[in-house]
């Protein structure tokens, strides 16, 4: 083939002239196309004390790994031939629409992954029509949360305090506060074994030594965020010289039983979900005595270590609770739409997504974080359409096998 120098024509045709930065965090948000992509993203832009607390897990973090390797395990048996021109992601979930069929997952102290913490999570949520949960644990009060989206739909999960009625007095200021649903979390007898936390002297508030110092140094804008706003603390709480694991040992009540549940379902009025059990048998009690749902979950990896993914165990609870009317969430693991989607074809109602959103919010804020909803909702979508499904109640057990 004869060779020739490239013509001007050719040239302007071929090579794109680079686009003027709008704003250097968005526009590398933006370029990320996964939830991967945001981690990479969060991992250069926040200290390794704070990425550390959000992203690592209990123990030799198994528990963790397995959440995410049983979503990858799944098999998708697409259906063709289907007209899946328009897609409807809406569902119902405690009696209230969603716009999608996936929340935010309760987690706390998201102050210290960026400076808006729960503030900018529940607005990304609200804007995407979507519920959002606020932990016991959370860096923003109940009051500001709620103060920050009056329009979101708003849950709240509890830790029973060994001070009962301190906890009293949470429920009634989230039921002031319009929270329509509380979370009993039930995996938390004391605090898992954090390792990362343990290596890098993970305080609350977080404090420094002089190596941590120079290392938070390379953050600038996070450090000059948190040098210039309030410290990152729990809101509920008062301050405390040490890890968050040493703080659930202390403060949360490890006599827990299923009779606190009774006593809990006569003082909340409101919807009642038991978070954090992955026994059938569990879930079938909790229902049996008032609870009108379940969360599936590992807690995200971060108590009980070498626990299964909570994603092989929901068939089994999904098929206990069959026709008591009971709702069945999961989370744990969720790293994109196609995760979601799967749960809800091994027989989720809803699913609750934490760190995935999490990622978001490290690599720009609000902004970010409504890009990982963004990212979230369109796999959904996507996946959907491939499968040969145009709406979420048409996706079913027979779309899937878990491997």
């Amino acid at each position: 083939m004869k060779r020739q120098w490239p013509s001007p024509t050719f040239l302007r045709e071929t090579l794109r002239p680079p686009r003027p930065s709008r704003h250097p965090v968005r526009d590398r948000v933006d370029r990320a196309t996964s939830i991967e992509d945001l981690r990479d993203i969060a991992r250069r832009r926040v200290p390794g004390v704070a990425y550390d607390y959000m992203d690592g897990a209990a123990g030799s973090e198994l528990s963790m790994a397995r959440g995410r390797q049983a979503f990858r395990d799944v098999h998708f048996h697409p259906r063709v031939l289907t007209d899946v021109s328009s897609i409807d992601l809406t569902t119902t979930i405690g009696g209230a629409p969603s716009a999608l069929p996936f929340g935010i997952a309760p987690i706390g102290l998201t102050r210290l992954l960026h400076h808006e913490g729960e503030a900018a999570g529940v607005r990304a949520a609200a804007a995407a029509g979507i519920p959002f949960a606020l932990s016991t644990m959370s860096s923003v009060s109940l009051e500001d949360v709620a103060a920050a989206a009056p329009g979101a739909r708003r849950w709240f999960q509890l830790y029973l305090w060994k001070d009962r009625a301190a906890s009293v007095e949470l429920m009634s200021r989230a039921s002031e506060q319009g929270y329509d649903t509380l979370l009993l979390a039930v995996d938390t007898p004391v605090g898992g074994h954090r390792r990362r936390d343990v290596h890098n002297g993970m305080t609350i508030p977080p404090s420094f030594g002089i190596r941590d110092a120079a290392r938070v140094a390379t953050r600038p804008v996070w450090l000059a965020n948190f040098l210039t706003t309030e410290p990152p603390a729990f809101a509920s709480l008062k301050s405390f010289p040490g890890s968050v694991s040493d703080l659930i040992t202390e403060m949360f009540d490890a006599s827990l039983t299923f009779d606190d549940l009774t006593w809990l379902r006569s003082v909340w009025k409101g919807r009642l979900l038991v978070k954090g059990l992955q026994d059938p048998r569990d879930a079938r009690r909790a229902v049996g005595l008032g609870a009108d749902g379940v969360v599936v979950s590992s807690h995200g990896g971060r108590q009980l270590d070498r626990t299964t993914a909570p994603l092989r165990q929901l068939p089994a609870v999904r098929q206990v609770l069959d026709g008591t009317g009971a709702e069945v969430l999961v989370d744990s693991g969720v790293m994109s739409g196609a995760d979601i989607v799967a749960a809800l074809a091994l027989g989720a109602d809803f699913v609750l997504v934490g760190r995935a959103y999490l990622y978001g919010l490290m690599a720009g804020g609000e902004y970010g974080a409504t890009r990982a909803l963004t990212i979230l909702e369109d796999d959904i979508r996507r996946t959907m359409q491939l499968l040969g499904v145009a709406s979420v109640r048409e996706i079913t057990p027979d779309l899937v096998t878990l491997g």
